[in-house]
């Protein structure tokens, strides 16, 4: 089996890739949905932070990375956990794809045969967060500016989907990824 790690900065696209190889049959992790299962689930967490909620938890650990650092240390193993399972129950699959939005930042590379990145110009991040979360404009540009930079991050993988154009030219494009993976 093909281990794939599928990555991209906020407001990427990489959630329309997901759905794109979910639609030709493959099968995906969402590590997002991992980690904020175990964000509720975690007694840690609510210990730290006093709350459940992940939108509370954001609003501090988004100025206090500290705070982010220690719950880091509490969600990254579950979630390589989920990974690890993920993988075996899939075993037999010829590709498997897991989607990790802070791939690099986690650490997490090693646990992957190819990373694919998804990629879109900033302005256009900007834009789609802006629409997408009702975010005002500077704590967007907050949050784009708060992650690695997605030149850093094309260094570090494989293959890179640039989703700079409509649906159909994404659809094309992670096709021809696919293409290069098998």
């Amino acid at each position: 089996m093909i281990k794939v790690g599928l990555t991209g900065n906020i407001a990427s696209g990489k959630s329309q890739v997901e759905k794109i190889l979910t639609e030709l049959g493959y099968s995906i992790l969402d590590t997002d949905n991992s980690a904020h299962f175990h964000l509720k689930n975690s007694k840690e967490v609510y210990d730290l932070f006093h709350t459940n909620e992940r939108k509370e938890i954001a609003k501090t650990v988004f100025y206090d990375k500290e705070k982010l650092a220690s719950l880091e240390k509490i969600i990254h193993p579950l979630v390589k956990k989920d990974i690890v399972n993920f993988f075996e129950l899939n075993k037999c699959e010829k590709i498997a794809f897991v989607s990790v939005p802070q791939l690099f930042e986690a650490k997490m590379e090693d646990m992957f045969d190819k990373i694919i990145l998804v990629t879109a110009p900033y302005d256009t991040r900007l834009q789609r967060l802006i629409k997408r979360n009702n975010y005002e404009y500077k704590y967007a540009k907050l949050r784009l500016d708060s992650q690695l930079p997605q030149e850093e991050k094309a260094k570090k993988s494989d293959l890179i989907i640039a989703n700079d154009s409509d649906l159909e030219a994404l659809k094309q494009k992670t096709t021809e990824c696919l293409r290069l993976l098998l």
